[in-house]
């Protein structure tokens, strides 16, 4: 079953000062009875009337988001699923849709207004789907009671004097990408979301509003009614910061282990080259006195067979010398 309310008149009044409160009583109310559904004894019928999505037509100006649009947006996206629609879209030209469609996602992301985000999935089919509707949010839809007869087709429309207008056709709108959203594809993740977010923030509020044991909660009000998914947020950022933080010192605490290895290495080497320059200093003395032992030796080798070459011509002469009075004196 899809119920669908419709809010006629809003933003219409001259001062549209909190014009977004009914809205949003609207839907804490929903969020209240089901809370109330669930604390009875007995849960077996709890009808779920919570408001799973909400369809926030943009004017088709072409100038961007009014002033409104963005405060109302900004009001309500923690409390339900916003999808943006261009409604009238067959006022603009295709070129101008486009151009529109890009001006006011842009002004989405500046002002940091959350709308839904279509889930992504392991199935490349549905991932296809998923990322024709981003590329072409916010959807341009028209809308038409009057049946038309075009090629011999009954159709949904509007008739122009250039033309038809179909409603369920996807080159002259979005509406058939909606509808498949909302009833088909999207519509149990709009509901997980709401009940796993929306309703959970709501939930935890209320609880930690309650007075316990006779002290109000709302005293500590500032604390404890913080939406979980805000404290969450707010843990993953210190988290990071305590990781970068860490990082750093880690980085710090190797960049000086490295450095301190790297002045060992020096120091290492310029001793190594220091016992090398003292060997080499070392050897150079010994090769040094073993030539000049050589050299010595060789000069007494030389003296001693000079001496000795001496001693033998000597000897020679006194051999020559007995010879020869031997033979006088026969």
């Amino acid at each position: 079953l899809l119920t669908i309310v419709d809010t006629p008149g809003f933003g219409d009044a001259v001062d549209n000062s909190n014009c977004w409160q009914p809205v949003i009583d609207y839907i804490d109310s929903k969020f209240e009875d089901y809370l109330n559904a669930e604390s009875r004894v007995n849960r077996r019928q709890m009808p779920d009337n919570r408001v799973q999505c909400c369809l926030y037509f943009i004017a088709p100006s072409g100038h961007g988001l009014k002033p409104l649009d963005i405060e109302f947006m900004k009001r309500l996206h923690e409390k339900v699923n916003i999808i943006p629609l261009i409604a009238k879209a067959d006022t603009l030209t295709p070129e101008e849709c486009q151009q529109f469609k890009k001006q006011i996602m842009k002004e989405i992301q500046e002002h940091k207004i959350k709308i839904y985000e279509f889930p992504e999935t392991d199935d490349e089919e549905e991932n296809k789907i998923v990322k024709k509707i981003k590329d072409r949010l916010p959807l341009a839809v028209v809308g038409s009671n009057t049946i038309i007869e075009v090629n011999g087709k009954r159709v949904r429309g509007r008739q122009y004097p250039w033309g038809v207008a179909e409603v369920e056709n996807g080159e002259h709108c979005d509406f058939t990408i909606l509808r498949n959203m909302l009833i088909r594809t999207h519509m149990q993740d709009l509901k997980d979301v709401t009940n796993n977010v929306h309703y959970e923030n709501y939930r935890s509020r209320k609880l930690a509003a309650v007075t316990y044991n006779g002290v109000d909660n709302n005293k500590n009000k500032g604390q404890l009614t913080k939406s979980p998914l805000a404290q969450m947020e707010e843990e993953r950022r210190e988290h990071v910061a305590k990781m970068k933080k860490m990082e750093m010192e880690m980085e710090q605490v190797f960049e000086m282990k490295v450095k301190e290895k790297v002045q060992k290495l020096k120091d290492s080497e310029a001793e190594l080259q220091r016992r090398h320059e003292q060997m080499k200093k070392n050897l150079e003395a010994q090769h040094k006195e073993l030539e000049e032992k050589r050299r010595q030796f060789e000069d007494e080798k030389a003296n001693w067979e000079a001496q000795q070459r001496i001693l033998e011509q000597q000897n020679s002469s006194r051999t020559l010398e007995k010879n020869k009075k031997k033979g006088k004196i026969f």
